[in-house]
């Protein structure tokens, strides 16, 4: 790829027009040469370092550029001197998946910062991919690719799927509401595929009420209406995994 087209991989619609987003700074990189090792796709990536930039001990072999092209690519205000273009089918997966695999949808989330977070917990915990619905901010888009701190690419992720889509690979679903079970509740984990709704609006109730859904409640003392929605996920993927 040409470096005057990487620049333009801050954008959602020339990140889908050439297959590549760009992540930036060293422990970023050191993650996707760690995950790269199990998954080919990510060893295709190109990862360019600044004249000024050290030395860094991965499998890839930096392309070297001037320190004013590093900082007309850069997404931050003071690069690091280091970035990859990594290509999304590296990412992005299809619904094949483990039998203790558990999914994560998440309707129309859109804050960059919960979504990098959601996929930093699953990532911790593992035997999780994550669903985003359209109209989902782009788990591509910078920000949240550096909240993620490398989780992005230890994960399988899927983009632009409704719940219709998944009524088609799940008999029951699970979701928070404040009137639910305990979550605690010994039939919580029985489920596998658990919805998450819009930081605003909360889960699609009108969809939710044409599948097969039971409804679960994080116990609290009242005062406040909601969570956080990644402290939410947070705390079902612990007790998903307790």
């Amino acid at each position: 790829m040409k470096l005057d087209d990487i620049k333009k991989l801050h954008q959602k619609k020339y990140r889908n027009e050439y297959g590549h987003f760009l992540v930036e700074g060293e422990h970023l990189i050191l993650e996707l040469d760690k995950a790269a090792k199990a998954n080919p796709l990510l060893a295709e990536a190109t990862v360019y370092a600044s004249d000024g930039f050290g030395e860094i001990a991965t499998s890839f072999e930096p392309v070297r550029i001037s320190n004013k092209r590093m900082q007309a690519i850069s997404d931050t205000k003071s690069p690091q001197g280091i970035v990859a273009v990594v290509p999304l089918e590296a990412v992005l997966t299809s619904d094949k998946k483990p039998e203790k695999e558990r999914t994560v949808f998440l309707h129309e989330v859109q804050d960059p910062g919960n979504l990098g977070t959601i996929l930093r917990t699953l990532a911790w915990f593992g035997n999780f991919r994550c669903v985003l619905s359209p109209n989902s901010v782009d788990p591509f888009n910078p920000k949240v690719v550096r909240a993620s701190m490398g989780a992005i690419f230890h994960l399988p992720i899927e983009i632009d799927l409704s719940l219709e889509d998944l009524s088609n690979r799940f008999e029951k679903f699970a979701c928070l509401d404040i009137e639910g079970e305990a979550l605690s509740s010994t039939s919580f984990t029985e489920h596998q595929c658990f919805v998450f709704g819009n930081e605003a609006r909360g889960v699609p109730h009108e969809q939710l009420a044409d599948l097969n859904t039971q409804a679960y409640s994080i116990q609290g003392n009242g005062v406040l209406e909601s969570l956080n929605l990644a402290t939410a996920v947070n705390m079902c993927a612990y007790e998903l995994n307790r």
